[in-house]
């Protein structure tokens, strides 16, 4: 076979992968994406504004902690540090993702990081510990995200009004469930357990005794340090 049809033939394979491993993602993202489009209607934004905020911030993490602490007049420096303690965890996922992405060259790469998202993320390390991580798997895995999240915001500020309070009929906790099924991917055993149990235990506490963002950072600092500390045999169980 000719070798340009063989690469044609990956190409198409890597792009139909990508996109169905990120097609129950999507589904799991729209009614988060309405309820953050909801949630801003009731902080007095305009449909306008919730479109700036997802085009240009694109980080659900990060654009629920500030709509969580906004008010008037604006808090600037607390919107400054929650943006910034929130999406830290970028750092690190990108530290851990780089190696993997020998294929991206010059603007891909920074193409590639604009669209990594924590979903995104934990699919491209899926995929890389099985095979190599193409630019055709990850562009047509990542991109989706953005487009899904930037027209379910709009649409959720639309109809935000005529859904009334989101905890009611249980949008509040997909973000949630969301990344309870992106962690189940990972299970390792007991080091996954007890990277769980302190992280979460962390962000608990800090939540109620100090609030929001500072849990974040808590929870992450926790679940790190529970996975350094795990015994030898659990982490070469996980491996």
């Amino acid at each position: 076979m000719n070798m340009h049809v063989v690469d044609r033939v990956n190409v198409a394979s890597e792009i139909r992968q990508g996109l169905a491993d990120i097609a129950p993602v999507l589904v799991a993202m729209v009614p988060i994406g309405l309820l953050f489009g909801a949630v801003c209607t009731t902080k007095g934004w305009t449909t306008s504004e919730v479109w700036l905020m997802s085009s240009l911030v694109f980080s659900g993490g990060a654009e629920f902690a500030a709509i969580g602490i906004w008010t008037l007049p604006v808090p600037y420096l607390a919107l400054f540090v929650s943006t910034v303690l929130v999406s830290a965890r970028h750092v690190l996922m990108g530290v851990s993702l780089a190696p993997k992405m020998r294929a991206f060259k010059g603007w891909k790469l920074w193409a590639a990081a604009w669209f990594m998202t924590d979903e995104a993320w934990a699919l491209g390390e899926k995929r890389a510990r099985m095979c190599s991580l193409t630019v055709s798997y990850w562009f047509f895995m990542a991109v989706p995200v953005h487009l899904v999240w930037f027209m379910s915001t709009i649409t959720g500020s639309i109809v935000g009004p005529m859904l009334g309070d989101p905890a009611v009929i249980g949008l509040d906790f997909a973000f949630t469930a969301l990344f309870i099924g992106l962690i189940a991917g990972f299970w390792q055993g007991r080091l996954t357990v007890w990277t769980l149990v302190a992280s979460g235990s962390a962000s608990a506490v800090v939540a109620m005794l100090v609030g929001e963002p500072w849990n974040v950072l808590a929870g992450a600092a926790a679940g790190i340090a529970a996975a350094w500390f795990a015994s030898p045999a659990d982490v070469e169980k996980a491996a």
